[in-house]
């Protein structure tokens, strides 16, 4: 009877993840064709695409009119839309931009006396907003499972680089270390 039960959780584990995928694009693709009310279903989702690429071209041409420019200033001029904006802008080119910020993995230690260590990275190597006497480089930690963390002002010799790709890192951090990574290891100095 155990063993019919350890194969039913293993069927579980490898069932689970492929019906929670199915389920959630089936979801967008029903609710995109609901909004837009098309004959043949995946129509929406294939609209939203192209129409997404089309702004990404003709956005990336856009950048270089001055007109652009105008409206991107106005926007982060004002007050509530400025943080709003540039919080949004710079979350996203955190991830996709050109200058991705969740590039550098490192191990951060907590206390002077202690050997607990958290992942994170580095975001900013040349903090500018304090004592200019005291460097300080700013980390990002991930919470598992969400999509928050914490911003740290580290001193650098609580920072060991992280021999791993950046997104490996990152999957390993939000599914609280359940997923499999490859050669997380702590760079010496």
């Amino acid at each position: 009877m155990k063993t019919l039960a350890k194969y039913f959780l293993q069927g579980l584990l490898y069932i689970t993840p492929i019906a929670v995928t199915i389920y959630v694009l089936y979801w967008v693709f029903m609710k995109l064709d609901s909004i837009f009310n098309f004959y043949y279903p995946g129509v929406g989702i294939l609209i939203v695409l192209l129409v997404v690429t089309a702004i990404g071209v003709v956005g990336s041409q856009l950048i270089k009119l001055p007109f652009f420019g105008f409206i991107e200033g106005q926007l982060e001029r004002a007050p509530l839309v400025k943080t709003i904006y540039t919080s949004v802008k710079d979350l996203l080119n955190a991830f996709v931009g050109q200058k991705k910020s969740f590039n550098q993995p490192v191990l951060v230690k907590l206390y002077e006396e202690s050997e607990i260590r958290r992942l994170g990275f580095i975001t900013d190597e040349g903090m500018t907003m304090l004592d200019e006497d005291t460097h300080l480089i700013t980390v990002y930690l991930p919470h598992s499972f969400a999509i928050s963390g914490q911003l740290f002002l580290v001193p650098p010799h609580y920072i060991s680089p992280v021999k791993s790709k950046s997104s490996e890192v990152m999957k390993y951090i939000i599914a609280g270390g359940v997923a499999k990574i490859e050669e997380l290891e702590e760079v010496e100095e």
